[in-house]
């Protein structure tokens, strides 16, 4: 582990806002929820510093919004305070001729950051590519795309305690990463950067990559949908959890693909995908509670033909309880 702590609770930012009732709607890949009773957008260290003291002189619950992919925001908004990362900064140190160091700010956009590494002839994250999000919850969720995952990039990150304000520098191990799982998903810290371990290339390399990067992309669109989805909204199964002995199956699609709701089955304005049976689309301005009203109907489907329920890998904000439990 990479112990570097600092202390930033005493260092004020004067460009500092909190703003009141803002939508989410307009910040979250699904296109729907309610309002954040606090919100703030901080470009620096000492900005999020300051975010997270004043949740806790109004004892305000927290939420850190990255991109909006992977969650599901409740109609009645979030009646605390969201933070939305907005630190920028992009920068590149060589190790050597060929490997190379690449630290981005939480709120950097995963296509955004890949782009800049093409610009300057850096390959790796390409892989990537077509996937939308932030760095912050990226590194959050272990970002992955068949046999990659970021974890196989990451050296290190630069994290802020919610309780202490300290800021400090983790490696790889420390975040326990697993599929679709870091330790970050304790909600004790939150991601301030993250550096990368890259490759620097030649000219006629990078524009391999570059057109790779178009390639992913375009598969990505053609195989899944790819607005107002959170992607997968459930997680596959852990084999222990496959009541099926003969095939040991674990991924939650095929189940609902057995069951025909595919292009099928919908509430509201929400629908299942005709791409991808464990992807929800919200089709024609549908709420949250369409595409939770939905999903609680998949999950009873697959529990009544196969004896499992699926679980959401999807986030659920703002909610009181959780309806899948």
């Amino acid at each position: 582990m990479i112990d570097h702590h600092q202390e930033f609770s005493t260092l004020h930012d004067a460009s500092f806002i909190v703003q009141e009732h803002i939508s989410l709607a307009d910040k979250n890949t699904f296109g729907t929820g309610g309002k954040a009773r606090f919100f703030t957008q901080p470009t620096s260290a000492q900005q999020f510093v300051q975010a997270l003291q004043f949740a806790d002189q109004n004892k305000l619950d927290i939420f850190v919004l990255g991109g909006g992919a992977n969650i599901l925001i409740s109609d009645e908004g979030f009646n605390g305070l969201v933070i939305r990362p907005a630190l920028q900064e992009i920068t590149v140190q060589s190790i050597n001729d060929r490997d190379v160091l690449v630290t981005s700010g939480a709120g950097v956009a995963i296509e955004d950051l890949i782009k800049h590494c093409l610009d300057h002839q850096i390959i790796g994250l390409e892989e990537f590519s077509g996937i939308p999000g932030n760095i912050g919850g990226a590194v959050y969720i272990n970002l992955h795309y068949y046999e990659f995952a970021l974890e196989q990039f990451l050296v290190c990150a630069t994290l802020i305690n919610k309780k202490t304000y300290e800021i400090m520098t983790v490696d790889t191990s420390w975040l326990e990463f697993g599929y679709d799982q870091s330790k970050l998903q304790n909600q004790e810290y939150f991601v301030i950067n993250a550096t990368f371990q890259l490759t620097k290339v030649d000219a006629l390399t990078a524009a391999f990559a570059r057109g790779r990067s178009v390639e992913i992309t375009r598969h990505r669109q053609k195989r899944y949908p790819y607005q107002n989805t959170c992607g997968s909204f459930f997680r596959n199964f852990h084999p222990h959890e496959v009541a099926h002995t003969e095939k040991k199956l674990i991924y939650v699609a095929y189940y609902l693909d057995q069951l025909g709701v595919k292009g099928q089955l919908s509430v509201g304005g929400a629908i299942v995908s005709h791409q991808h049976a464990n992807m929800i689309v919200n089709h024609k301005q549908g709420s949250s509670q369409d595409i939770l009203n939905l999903t609680l109907m998949m999950q009873d489907m697959v529990y009544k033909a196969y004896g499992m329920k699926p679980q959401p890998e999807c986030q659920l904000i703002g909610f009181t309880t959780n309806p899948f439990a």
